[in-house]
């Protein structure tokens, strides 16, 4: 099974199923002498477990990380990196009735079709734990970014069709609040509309907005590994996410050139619709990514469907889900832009060290 790394001289390769004993990462390329600990590694983990919320999962896996290789005395050497967390909660009876069934909306269809075998235990490669990998090698990359003055953020913008108000966009960093969402009254609203959907038996999408701040200009390699590329591809590399803005993103296709385009005073640029990449090389602006995603599609509702020989069927999804991925699926997409910043950081030093 290919396409499971991502990188070029930092490269990440996760591992593991959603009901296997443990998944994990193994980061090569990492740059040696780098101080690093599994307690800073376990803090960005501890971000993606589900929350006190009644409308998460009530699923409880510690995601204690273990460090294997690559590290000596607390300094990472420059060899290859394993990190592994143990599947310690995981009740394979609750899919017992899946196994010969299609989940609507789920990668069961499409992962037979294409192996002609599946893992129907909450999804195996294709679920959401997966992602748990993704952000343990997240924090390693976001020590190497951090050592260059870059920092990545990001936040809830809409969930269930409820947006923030604007004059919180731009203050915005990291709220310390349930949804992570910088807007108190519109994460009221939020709260409410996830009990609405949880009582319903249903689930809602959302938007997040990354921020990557401190990244100077000329990260990036064109034609075809641009920046924002890269950042786009990894983005909707994580299963929950169906759509990617950079910048102005979709409103830029209703705007004029002249309201468009960033106008260059001495002091840099003056408005950041191209959101800190041209040209897919950075410009020294702040990087705005915004993530849409899709409702989780597991819901206690019953769904048409057929089974593994096409005989129509009716399915109810048991077993422990979120009601939303927010705001599990912030450290996912911030884990996934500090992996490819860090990439394109060490392919620049690279340019400069011929």
């Amino acid at each position: 099974m290919s396409g499971n790394t991502i990188g070029t001289l930092f490269r990440v390769t996760t591992w593991g199923e959603s009901h296997g004993p443990a998944i994990g990462a193994v980061i090569d390329g990492c740059p040696p002498r780098l101080d690093l600990s599994a307690a800073e590694i376990q803090k960005e983990l501890d971000r993606r477990r589900p929350g006190g919320l009644p409308s998460a999962s009530p699923r409880r896996e510690e995601d204690r990380v273990e460090i294997l290789s690559g590290l000596f005395e607390g300094k990472t050497t420059g060899t290859p990196i394993s990190l592994l967390i143990r599947n310690r909660d995981a009740d394979e009876s609750a899919y017992d009735g899946l196994r010969n069934l299609f989940r609507p909306g789920h990668g069961d269809f499409s992962y037979q079709a294409k192996y002609g075998i599946r893992d129907h235990r909450g999804g195996g490669r294709a679920s959401g734990r997966e992602t748990a990998g993704r952000v343990a090698a997240g924090a390693v990359a976001r020590k190497v970014i951090g050592q260059a003055g870059i920092e990545v953020f990001s936040f809830t913008l809409e969930l269930g069709g409820i947006s923030i108000g604007p004059g919180f966009i731009s203050a915005a960093t990291t709220p310390a609040s349930p949804l992570c969402c910088p807007d108190p009254e519109a994460e009221r609203k939020m709260v409410q509309k996830l009990e609405e959907a949880r009582a319903t038996g249903d689930t809602l999408g959302g938007i997040v907005e990354i921020v990557v701040r401190g990244c100077p200009p000329g990260f990036g390699e064109p034609v075809f590994s641009k920046l924002d590329a890269d950042l786009a591809g990894a983005i909707m590399g994580i299963g929950t996410v169906k759509g990617v803005e950079i910048g102005a993103g979709f409103a830029a296709s209703r705007m004029t050139g002249s309201a468009c385009n960033d106008p260059i005073g001495p002091e840099g640029f003056r408005t950041n619709h191209a959101g800190g990449i041209l040209a897919g090389i950075t410009n020294g602006s702040e990087i705005v990514i915004r993530a849409a995603c899709k409702p989780i599609p597991s819901i206690a509702r019953p769904q048409e469907t057929v089974d593994l020989l096409g005989n129509p069927a009716v399915v109810t999804i048991g077993g422990r889900h979120d009601v939303s991925v927010i705001p599990r699926i912030i450290p996912v997409c911030e884990a996934m832009v500090c992996i490819v910043i860090a990439d394109h950081l060490l392919r620049q030093r690279a340019i400069y060290n011929r």
